[in-house]
């Protein structure tokens, strides 16, 4: 009898056990919310006992969340900058990351918009009273539309009009309030949004904007995280990440 209950303690632990192995949290990108969260619904359908919980905001402060000891297994950022920083503080490593797609920055204004707004050198008139762009110490879209904005000779003379958010959505919900008359969010964001927002012109950024993904070090479920970050490969993740207009690796 005793040894009974022992073999039926031991299963009984083996199967808790399971359930939490297949439990992870993936931090991702704010532009990454809509696309992800059809991604881990895919995810848990070809692997009915996994759990993904997902986690959005601008990647330096998933980032900062990371480096603070919070348990994310996956991180997802939307630049290589902020990886390299992962990487540089010790939380994963090089070998676990790896780029799943990639977006383009564009400049948008409200859909009723009257401004003639066509490209960022337009940006200084006096007619543009406020421009919502990420925080650039922190926000990758941020810092690709500043480093555009230095290029272009354009940063100092619109700086006084800069209404800085914490991450793209934020930016793209201003714009399609009309709360600002322009805002730099990524091609993928203002697709969500055709009927309050219009793209007035694409941005150049000086390095591609790529979707870089890893395993966290300290990750207890390191061998699902794994099979996560490898099913962002797949034909169906792709499939769910051109619907929302990403672009290839």
């Amino acid at each position: 009898m005793k040894l009974h209950f022992l073999i039926l303690g031991s299963a009984l632990l083996c199967c808790q056990s399971s359930v939490w192995a297949a439990e992870i949290t993936v931090s991702a990108a704010a532009s990454l919310s809509n696309a992800f969260k059809d991604i881990a619904g895919q995810y848990q359908k070809r692997y009915p006992d996994t759990v993904i919980r997902l986690n959005t905001a601008g990647s330096g402060t998933l980032l900062q969340q990371a480096i603070r000891g919070a348990p994310v297994d996956v991180l997802a950022f939307a630049d290589d900058e902020t990886m390299d920083k992962a990487q540089a503080a010790g939380i994963v490593d090089k070998a676990a990351r790896k780029i799943f797609a990639r977006n383009t920055l564009v400049l948008v204004v409200p859909v009723k918009s009257r401004l003639n707004i066509r490209s960022i050198n337009d940006l200084p008139s006096p007619d543009v009273r406020r421009i919502a762009l990420s925080n650039p110490a922190s926000v990758p879209a941020g810092r690709y539309g500043k480093a555009a904005l230095e290029r272009s000779g354009q940063w100092q003379k619109v700086l006084p009009k800069i209404i800085q958010t914490q991450h793209v959505r934020q930016s793209l919900d201003y714009v399609a309030r009309g709360e600002v008359d322009a805002g730099f969010v990524y091609r993928t964001d203002a697709a969500l949004m055709p009927g309050k927002v219009k793209i007035a012109a694409t941005v150049q950024t000086d390095k591609t904007v790529s979707y870089p993904a890893a395993v966290v070090k300290d990750s207890r479920q390191a061998t699902e995280a794994r099979r996560f970050t490898d099913y962002l490969a797949s034909v169906e993740a792709q499939n769910i990440l051109r619907k929302y207009g990403f672009g290839k690796p």
